[in-house]
């Protein structure tokens, strides 16, 4: 839910995202919705990386060996998680005041994870290259997703995968994501999101596929407001979906 890449950005973006800086940890704060979401987001991401790469998630450190690359990682709340199941983890960030916060709150919790306020592309004009590449909540606060889309299937190595998280474009995301959850709600601030940035899967799907990647799943983020909790949905991907895409060898 961050801003990154240098010649793929929304200034007013970077900018409205380093003014929420030091609320990434307050889980009343603006960053709410993603810590409701971030448990259904990590039940995702661990089951398709237990498939793909043929890992156990009843071992301790299940993501051992792998390297993982957080898009617009903001103050870590995916970050942390992974490194915790073994995976040797960079997060990176446009808006810059993100990264101290992300850094204080790691060290806190005996993390070693590579912070950077720095840009994807920066990381793939230098050839580093990753297992897994997340890039959640992001895509649809870039001016050119399919620039994100291609520089992040740079970033990926052979057999790797990309996780996409985003929200789908029509009535009832217009309804549900910016006027139920930013005016009536007031989960996030006022502005948070431009429904013509959203994405349609479909349109996403081949925006990874002419960037060489090879879509594998998508499933919906429902969220149940008596229970108060998002669930995977193998059918609704009316507003909030994920997607993962493998990179062929």
């Amino acid at each position: 839910m961050a801003i990154f890449q240098s010649t793929n950005v929304d200034e007013e973006e970077t900018k409205k995202f380093n003014a929420l800086a030091d609320q990434w940890w307050d889980e009343k704060g603006s960053f709410r919705p993603l810590h409701l979401l971030n448990p259904c987001r990590l039940d995702y991401i661990n089951s398709q990386l237990s498939v793909e790469f043929d890992r156990s998630l009843g071992q301790r450190q299940p993501f051992s060996g792998l390297s993982f690359l957080d898009v617009g990682c903001g103050g870590g709340l995916l970050c942390e998680p992974l490194s915790r199941l073994g995976g040797s983890v960079t997060g990176i960030d446009r808006a810059a005041r993100n990264i101290p916060i992300a850094k204080q709150h790691a060290q806190r919790s005996g993390l070693e994870i590579d912070y950077r306020a720095t840009a994807a592309e920066d990381l793939a004009e230098a050839g580093e290259t990753f297992d897994v590449v997340l890039c959640m909540e992001v895509i649809e606060h870039v001016p050119d997703p399919r620039q994100l889309i291609s520089i992040c299937a740079r970033l990926l190595k052979p057999s790797g995968l990309l996780f996409i998280s985003t929200i789908n474009r029509n009535l009832q995301s217009f309804l549900f994501a910016i006027i139920g959850a930013e005016y009536i709600l007031r989960w996030l601030p006022k502005g948070t999101h431009q429904w013509e940035k959203f994405i349609k899967p479909e349109e996403l799907m081949d925006m990874q596929k002419e960037a060489g990647l090879e879509p594998v799943d998508c499933k919906g983020f429902v969220f149940n407001p008596v229970a108060r909790e998002w669930k995977l949905s193998l059918r609704d991907t009316r507003v909030n979906y994920v997607t993962a895409s493998h990179k062929p060898v």
